[in-house]
């Protein structure tokens, strides 16, 4: 595959080119109008209590600087700010293997490159370089679509942005080269399965 504006071909990481591309279950249906955060923050928690994983979503970092009390016994937060940049959403252990992700909403057909940070980027690109599996999840709301994309057919794309030829991933391009994320009752978004669907492959490979 060619991509625009001359860009090299990448292998795709794809791992089942059969997978469903739609959630059809009236079960996925039922879970609109709760945000993608709060679905991962939900599965997370079912990973914990059923001892498969332990990732958290990060805190951000703030520094306080000014509190009121107008009861001693409450406290009540005027003035404060973020103390550096966050990096990824979610970080954790899963089968001895660090997991770190970032996770996405879109409105649009496209995931503009202004939700994703450079700082970001760096970071899950060291998480790689360490052994880590980093990787997006993103939701296409009016599609009600969730996928896992790897870092790696990111940067490609990412790439470009610096050259000036892209603003934007497109769907198409994460329908292709991500990996659709099932919705399950108490799992909302089960990324560990496709995480083990990917490392299945990679250890074909090897």
């Amino acid at each position: 595959m060619k991509y625009p504006k001359g860009s090299k071909k990448i292998a795709n990481t794809s791992v089942d080119t059969s997978k469903p591309k739609k959630h059809t279950t009236i079960d996925a249906h039922a879970n609109r109008g709760m945000t993608l955060e709060k679905e991962i923050v939900e599965t997370n928690q079912y990973y914990l209590d059923s001892d498969r994983a332990v990732i958290h979503k990060k805190p951000t970092p703030v520094q306080v600087v000014q509190v009121d009390y107008p009861k001693r016994s409450a406290a009540v937060i005027k003035e404060a700010y973020y103390q550096r940049p966050s990096t990824t959403d979610f970080n954790g252990l899963y089968k001895g293997k660090h997991i770190d992700f970032e996770a996405k909403e879109t409105n649009k057909n496209v995931l503009p490159f202004q939700n994703i940070h450079v700082h970001q980027v760096e970071h899950m690109k060291k998480i790689e370089n360490h052994g880590g599996i980093s990787f997006f999840i993103i939701r296409f709301k009016k599609k009600n679509e969730t996928y896992f994309l790897r870092l790696r057919p990111f940067l490609y794309v990412w790439e470009e942005k610096y050259l000036g030829d892209r603003k934007s991933i497109p769907y198409e391009f994460i329908v292709e080269h991500g990996i659709v994320i099932p919705f399950r009752l108490q799992a909302k978004v089960d990324y560990l399965s496709i995480i083990d669907q990917v490392c299945e492959l990679e250890e074909k490979k090897s």
